[in-house]
């Protein structure tokens, strides 16, 4: 399912989380990141640390455990990648596992966050703190729109799914291919119309 790969955030279940100020939440895992990222890799009392405050937050977010780990599969890969690359050619300092511990707490965190925090409320919170309207508007439209083309691509899937009668892995393929295009140029279309629409109200 397109939906899979989207990563649509889950339903925020009643907790004890939820009633959290955004910018307390979003100023604590700003704080953890950058602590994080920038640790040397001998404090590993601070890996440690960090690691059980997640476990605890993951607790009281009641957040489903599964749901995380799909989450943190999905992103992973890429972070797997980029430490078999520091495996490879080492940095001083540093490590595959080091570069693995440092990404896999940084995403668990932006994941509670962005799955504990209406998107609303993390725009509202940058625009107190005086970010560029203009970056502002550009991230609430992305998320819109983001979901505005996920429903395309899965009524494009079905549309093609109920035409393709066969399983090879091939033409599954080939059928993703073309999806993906097709997706790219409604895509294009449609940004240039709403941009349009945008201007014609006065937008600037």
């Amino acid at each position: 399912m397109i939906d899979d790969w989207v990563g649509h955030h889950h339903s925020r279940p009643h907790s004890p989380l939820s009633h959290v100020p955004a910018a307390l939440k979003l100023g604590v895992a700003i704080a953890i990141i950058v602590i994080t990222v920038l640790v040397p890799g001998t404090r590993v009392s601070w890996f440690v640390g960090a690691s059980i405050f997640l476990a605890l937050v993951v607790l009281i977010s009641r957040l489903p455990l599964l749901f995380l780990l799909k989450r943190l599969a999905l992103l992973s890969p890429f972070v797997l990648g980029v430490a078999l690359l520091n495996a490879l050619q080492p940095v001083a300092g540093a490590s595959w596992w080091n570069v693995a511990v440092r990404s896999a707490i940084c995403l668990l965190t932006v994941i509670l966050v962005s799955n504990t925090t209406p998107f609303s409320s993390i725009l509202r919170v940058l625009k107190f703190a005086h970010v560029p309207s203009l970056l502002v508007t550009t991230l609430a439209l992305m998320h819109r729109y983001l979901f505005v083309l996920t429903d395309e691509a899965e009524r494009m899937r079905r549309a093609r799914a109920s035409r393709t009668f066969t399983r090879q892995h091939g033409a599954r393929w080939r059928t993703l291919a073309t999806v993906v295009s097709q997706l790219f140029i409604r895509g294009s279309e449609r940004a240039e119309r709403i941009y349009d629409a945008m201007c014609a109200r006065g937008w600037k």
